[in-house]
């Protein structure tokens, strides 16, 4: 299992369900609504907290498993 990562929400749209997250000392990483661990209406509000884990996306890295930290 990979290491679990803190991240702060850059922004996220909630209308097209992605956004990034804004990882201190590395590379901001894409989420996608899919991967946030919530009942009903998944979405991130920026500057919210975040806990994750980091995978290779398509197209770079990207959160998994997201869940308010």
């Amino acid at each position: 299992m990979s290491e679990r990562k803190i991240g702060l929400v850059k922004w996220f749209n909630s209308a097209k369900g992605f956004g990034f997250i804004e990882v201190e000392g590395g590379k901001d990483v894409f989420v996608h609504f899919s991967e946030i661990s919530a009942t009903g209406y998944r979405s991130l509000d920026e500057g919210q907290r975040v806990e994750f884990t980091v995978v290779d996306g398509q197209k770079g890295p990207q959160a998994q498993n997201v869940v308010l930290a």
